[in-house]
């Protein structure tokens, strides 16, 4: 337990730590400085209204009985309920759950959704389970978060290392402790299981989306653009199929396994098929690999980081060769790389997270939305309203960021961080 102050109150500083935590908190001060926000008011808008940490005991095909650690995070439910991915990685713990969730919060408040921040999430690596393990996992992380969670309170969604049959073994387990289908507990679920048209690409397809905005913005007509994406999972593989579609040339991709690498361009439907078919981009081939270090250095228009947090740091920010960043993970770059990039010459365009991945939580919300009227829209339909909620966003970032002068992940996360203090003041203290 965290040591009591000379006051007599817990810190609640030792409560969340990690490089993932710091980052979230470090970024939070510099949008709070910004906006002249009291101090005594930044702790209120930094923690969590209530952090979980349970332990998950499950029966391996072996015999064996083995226990692993499982978070959420809810960050505020001023703005309505919890919103946010679970994910299933070796490396989670709370600090970063945390974070994952702070920044859940600014994302929805600048989108204009009626959602709190939330993240989940248990430490394992999910290919190292069997799928008899790992429907018995996820059934017993739901179980044990059952009474934390529910559709107006904490609705989960998939994040790395989970999926849309997680999700469906998730609300199946919520439902059968009910009583009643509540297809509403999680959203990214099979489409067959009340899930949403449109969902598994919402978030790559976002990243492309706005990246094109950016593109336009600079007068670069995407016909003589390249692009480079790091991270090939569900976004990043989304993400380079709508670049693609739209004329760019997509010249590298990597994920934990291989990096790939043409000036010429590279085939992203044959890249994507064979990660789906090997569960990696391993494999492909030998021709075109390139070492992790060099691979994002490599010169292009686009580099769309879409894997994991801290990813672009002081060092890389200045090896960087590209015109635009479009952060399709969280917090793919740091608080000193923001401040070297902006120190370069070269200006280079930030996209950043909370608006150029929130493509993922937008269609969320429309499954939520469908899920609760029992009334399903086509993927036309889905695909039109999201293209319309992020045009909202980034006008709103741009205009901010150059009213104030500031980067555009300033103004983006001024915007989400005001909406969410309004909310707050407005509800009070209680009791």
């Amino acid at each position: 337990m965290p040591a009591p102050r000379p006051d007599g109150r817990t810190d609640v500083n030792n409560l969340f730590s990690g490089p993932v935590f710091e980052m979230a908190r470090d970024q939070l001060i510099v949008i709070a400085d910004h906006l002249s926000i009291p101090e005594d008011e930044r702790e209120w808008l930094l923690y969590p209204k209530r952090a979980i940490v349970v332990t998950c005991p499950v029966r391996m095909e072996d015999g064996r009985t083995k226990i692993f650690v499982g978070y959420r995070v809810q960050h505020h439910l001023a703005l309505g309920p919890a919103k946010g991915g679970t994910r299933f990685a070796a490396n989670v713990d709370i600090g970063e759950v945390a974070a994952l969730a702070i920044w859940m919060s600014w994302k929805c408040a600048l989108a204009d959704l009626p959602f709190g921040g939330g993240k989940g999430g248990v430490s394992v690596d999910p290919r190292s389970l069997k799928p008899k393990e790992l429907e018995n996992l996820s059934r017993r992380y739901m179980q044990e978060m059952i009474p934390f969670v529910g559709p107006r309170t904490d609705v989960m969604a998939p994040d790395l290392g989970t999926n849309e049959q997680i999700m469906a073994w998730f609300m199946d387990t919520y439902s059968m402790y009910q009583g009643v289908t509540v297809p509403e507990i999680v959203t990214g679920k099979p489409v067959g299981s009340g899930g949403t048209l449109g969902r598994r690409e919402a978030t790559g397809h976002g990243v492309a989306f706005l990246a094109f905005r950016a593109l336009d913005a600079l007068d670069i007509a995407p016909a003589n653009a390249t692009a480079i994406v790091q991270g090939f999972g569900n976004v990043g593989s989304h993400a380079a199929m709508g670049l693609a579609a739209r004329g760019v040339k997509v010249i590298g991709v990597s994920d934990h396994s291989a990096a790939y690498y043409d000036a010429n361009g590279l085939p992203v439907r044959e890249l994507c098929d064979h990660a789906a078919k090997k569960g990696e981009l391993a494999g492909w081939s030998d021709e075109a690999a390139i070492g992790a270090r060099e691979f994002m250095e490599q010169p292009c228009d686009v580099l769309a980081p879409c894997a994991v947090e801290r990813v672009i740091d002081a060092d890389v920010a200045r090896r960087l060769n590209c015109r635009i960043i479009a952060e399709g993970a969280n917090g793919p770059t740091t608080p000193e790389a923001d401040r070297v990039l902006a120190q370069r010459n070269d200006a280079i365009f930030v996209i950043p997270d909370i608006l150029c991945n929130a493509g993922g939580v937008i269609v969320s919300y429309f499954e939520w939305v469908q899920d609760l009227q029992q009334y399903f829209w086509s993927k036309d339909e889905v695909m039109d309203r999201l293209e319309r909620a992020l045009d909202r966003c980034w006008g709103m970032v741009v205009a901010r960021a150059k009213r104030d002068r500031v980067s555009n992940r300033t103004a983006a996360m001024a915007i989400g961080v005001e909406r969410v203090r309004k909310a707050k003041q407005a509800r009070g203290l209680f009791p």
